[in-house]
């Protein structure tokens, strides 16, 4: 019976992958949410309230309440893990569409923001595989998967120029960093840990925005059809989801996937 922990499952991207996970009744899916009492209730509402899922309440920044969610897993599970998703993220719509000289411009904003991704996106996920650790070592797929972005590329940055939202990008570069490290530590131990994007998934981070940010947008996606030109728009939920899951089936420490950072294709194009 695999075991999964999946954290941010109130997302679009979370619960997506709680969904297709639970699919099988035989997998024993524990979704970590910051608001439990609206997990259990999109669950129930959405889901029927399957029976294999678990959910459990864990703010990733609140390292207390991660080590109690590490606790109930154990009892959940017997004291093992298969899988660790770490899909829970922070995103900025304060840095969104402005190119990091101008954000320089609000100095003290731009500081409080980077600190803000970095903490979620980096530091709260190094904590996490920190303490989820020992239950994996002794789980049989001894798969642990960040949920990064191809915003952190830098060769698509570099050749395209791509300006929009530096302070996320940078906190997923240093995420996917982190997972590297986990990577060159415990590879020797049969564990997989690597980032996987993806792609652009539609969730309406663009609904509210500003006539001039809409030409910052087309630019963006001007970038885009030339990067990709078969890039039509923003992927499915569903379909992303399903892509991911593939791609972490098919990876193994034996391949050489160990530390990788792929897109949902499993190689660098991130469209």
């Amino acid at each position: 019976m695999p075991s999964y922990v999946i954290t941010g499952v109130t997302g679009l991207l979370g619960f997506e992958f709680l969904r297709q996970i639970s699919q099988d009744p035989d997998n024993t899916v524990i979704g970590l949410a910051r608001d439990k009492p609206r997990a259990d209730k999109m669950v129930s509402d959405m889901l029927g309230g399957r029976s294999n899922i678990h959910i459990l309440h864990a703010d990733l920044t609140d390292y207390d309440a991660v080590q109690r969610a590490v606790a109930d897993t154990t009892k959940l599970t017997g004291g093992t893990l298969d899988y660790l998703i770490a899909n829970a993220a922070r995103s900025s719509h304060w840095d969104l569409y402005g190119p990091i000289g101008v954000l320089g411009n609000q100095p003290q904003e731009l500081e409080e923001e980077m600190i803000k991704l970095f903490r979620v996106n980096a530091v709260a996920n190094v904590h996490l595989f920190n303490l989820f650790l020992p239950l994996i070592l002794k789980g049989r797929a001894k798969k642990v998967v960040a949920i990064s972005s191809g915003a952190a590329d830098l060769d698509a940055i570099r050749q395209f120029d791509i300006v929009m939202f530096p302070a996320y990008a940078m906190s997923k570069a240093a995420l996917n960093v982190a997972v590297a490290k986990f990577s060159a530590q415990y590879r020797k131990d049969g564990v997989l840990f690597m980032s996987i994007c993806p792609g652009m998934v539609g969730d309406g981070q663009f609904a509210d925005a500003t006539p001039e940010q809409l030409k910052s947008l087309e630019q963006l996606f001007m970038q885009y059809k030339q990067y990709a030109p078969h890039f039509t728009g923003p992927a499915r939920p569903e379909d992303a989801v399903q892509d991911v899951i593939s791609v972490w089936e098919k990876a193994s420490v034996e391949n050489g996937d160990g530390g990788a950072f792929v897109s949902h294709l499993g190689n660098k194009q991130w469209l």
